[in-house]
């Protein structure tokens, strides 16, 4: 039977309290790369971005981007081919050195002078800035303000008890205008502990809509075998943009 229809229709699950307690140390992440567990990492970047991008830049050069959680994305690698800067935050050095070797980028390092045991990894170029870090310290880097952010597997991987102190802090970096792109994904909590974790479209409106507008754009059904394995058997995302009220 197909069922997309009413999928994509998507009802909004009410028990998004399930969840909420569940926490992930920073140290477990850096294990998921050293085991190779990262089903998160998308190989050919996200296509909802690679549809929409050229609309949101609309021939604009010289944006700063921000990834949050940024691990290896390629699509870091599309906004600097545009000609705009990328700064990414990213716990694991495993992932970030990944990138620099699979986009065949030469890159530095230097210390965080700021943050005691991070570090900066940036491209020869210098259209991008990676820094591994916790990316509630990140601020403290004073990496400057960003015109647009692309949150896709961050918003979702945040120990939903840190989700406020998370949206405070991207918004502390947005300048006037700013434009923030945001994945999240619908599925059933109850049937999965995360991450990535159940963010619906209220728990979006909490977190930001003090200051955002926010639209949802699209919403695609990504049910495939493999979150069988998670005790699914229907999962939706959904793209949004807020913008500043």
């Amino acid at each position: 039977m197909d069922n997309t229809g009413t999928l994509l229709d998507n009802k909004e699950y009410p028990d998004t309290e399930v969840q909420k307690n569940r926490v992930l140390t920073l140290e477990e992440w850096q294990e998921k790369w050293v085991d190779r567990k990262i089903g998160f990492h998308k190989e050919q970047g996200h296509q909802l971005l690679k549809k929409h991008l050229d609309s949101f830049l609309k021939g604009k050069s010289g944006l700063r981007v921000f990834f949050p959680l940024c691990g290896k994305a390629v699509e870091m690698k599309w906004f600097a081919d545009r000609g705009h800067s990328v700064v990414g935050v990213e716990i694991s050095e495993l992932g970030i050195r990944e990138f620099f070797t699979e986009q065949n980028f030469s890159y530095s390092e230097e210390p965080i002078v700021e943050i005691l045991g991070a570090k900066v990894f940036r491209s020869s170029s210098g259209k991008i800035s990676l820094y591994c870090c916790n990316l509630f310290d990140l601020p403290r880097a004073n990496i400057g303000k960003f015109d647009m952010i692309w949150d896709r597997g961050a918003l979702v991987a945040i120990n939903p008890c840190d989700r406020q102190r998370y949206a405070d802090t991207v918004l502390s970096l947005m300048r006037k205008g700013f434009q923030y792109l945001l994945c999240v994904l619908s599925y059933d909590p109850t049937k999965h502990a995360g991450p990535p974790f159940y963010v619906s479209d209220d728990e979006i409106k909490r977190l930001f809509g003090s200051v955002c507008n926010s639209q949802c754009l699209e919403k695609v059904d990504i049910f495939e075998e493999r979150y069988k394995d998670w005790g699914l058997d229907c999962i939706v995302e959904k793209l949004y943009l807020l913008t500043e009220k």
